[in-house]
């Protein structure tokens, strides 16, 4: 039967969801937990192909949504190398799907601290890719407003894997004369007129690839105190130092690109085609040095927060949830199939198996959790064999 389209976002579908359980079309294998909504690697099981399931239960976003319409909006609009895709939308009673490009080779620091050779080249052709897709948001009229290290995520694990820009629950679609005054993003990455409440533009984006840049060649921020008031004073006042002897090795060049984005004033600061305009980016100014040692060491120290994760391969969980399930325990192999739902009997089995692979997952030091948002009529949660 169709779903009774209930809630505000479903104006942005051009057409109506069909009620076919995400249970026929994917095996969802395990999930991590955020703050408001849960993420679910799942496999399509027509296809084998390997997605994520962005899981946002409604109750969390009444009076949030404009929000998610929003955050949608962007994600339709947009398509690009650089930046994770939507790729489609389901909608239940209680909750709201989004199925994204699965991107699967880690977080930016993670690949930073593995190199054992890593240079200012390397840094530049990152910065690279990072201008050529906000450039691209920028003229579809799109402000990201959260950059961020932690929204930098490689695609796989291959050596000369692309970076990738994910995250638009800040973002935000510039209307005709429309002026941005909110006040969001991360205090170490956010531009002055930010934390100044001023109307601010898209050149907001530009100053926070320039604090990036900035860690990609020293391994810590430009700005940082414990006490957060000292600290939007720095930013504020754009004070920040290339110290030694941390840059002694640094390129002049590399510290002019990054003054041209961090510049104070947003109508001086370069803008994404002028940042890739850059001898630093178009040309041969960046240096060859290996500064892997100096950067990773101060990344490690700096930007300890959250335990390093080694950065997963998606297809090598999948193998491994399989051989768990064709596997013999005491009670021997599963009788479950990809054709038949989990009988009662087996239930408790089928969660022995998604316990093994969170065990396997742990291992890893990836921090993710099995599947606890469905319901109890959707404990025949199939397992792919």
């Amino acid at each position: 039967k169709k779903v009774q389209i209930d809630f505000t976002v479903g104006r942005l579908f051009k057409k109506k969801i069909e009620d076919c359980s995400l249970l026929k079309l994917f095996c969802f294998l395990f999930l991590y937990r955020g703050a408001f909504s849960e993420v679910v690697l799942a496999e399509e099981k027509q296809t084998q192909r390997l997605v994520a399931v962005k899981c946002i239960p409604k109750q969390a976003l009444e009076g949030k949504e404009n929000s998610i319409e929003n955050e949608i909006a962007v994600l339709r609009k947009i398509k690009h190398a650089n930046i994770v895709s939507l790729e489609d939308i389901f909608e239940s009673k209680s909750h709201l799907y989004l199925v994204m490009q699965l991107v699967s080779g880690g977080e930016l620091f993670d690949r930073i601290v593995e190199k054992g050779f890593y240079t200012e080249r390397d840094a530049s052709k990152l910065i690279q890719q990072i201008l050529d897709a906000v450039k691209y948001l920028h003229d579809m009229g799109i402000v990201h407003r959260d950059l961020k290290p932690e929204n930098l995520l490689y695609d796989s694990m291959d050596e000369d894997s692309k970076i990738m820009i994910s995250d638009f629950g800040l973002s935000k679609i510039e209307g005709s004369g429309s002026v941005m005054s909110t006040a969001c993003g991360t205090p170490g990455y956010v531009a002055p007129e930010v934390l100044a409440q001023r109307p601010y533009s898209k050149a907001v984006d530009c100053w926070s690839i320039g604090v990036i840049s900035y860690i990609l060649l020293c391994g810590y921020p430009p700005f940082y105190d414990e006490n957060d008031a000292k600290l939007f004073e720095q930013i504020l006042k754009a004070e920040y130092e290339f110290d030694s002897p941390y840059w002694d090795d640094i390129s002049d060049s590399a510290k002019d690109f990054i003054m041209h984005l961090m510049e104070k004033d947003p109508q001086k600061r370069y803008t994404c085609e002028q940042a890739l305009q850059h001898p630093w980016i178009s040309g041969d100014t960046a240096l060859d040095k290996n500064i892997h040692e100096s950067v990773s060491a101060q990344i490690r120290k700096n930007f300890a927060k959250s335990k390093w994760k080694q950065a997963f391969n998606a297809t090598a969980v999948v193998r491994h949830m399989r051989r768990l399930q064709l596997g013999t325990s005491q009670e021997g192999p599963s009788q479950t199939t990809p054709s038949s739902p989990c009988p009662s009997k087996h239930i408790d089995r089928c969660f022995q198996l998604n316990q093994n692979a969170f065990n396997f997952l742990w291992g890893l030091k990836v921090s993710f959790f099995f599947a606890t948002h469905f319901s109890n009529q959707d404990r025949h949660l199939r397992l792919r064999s």
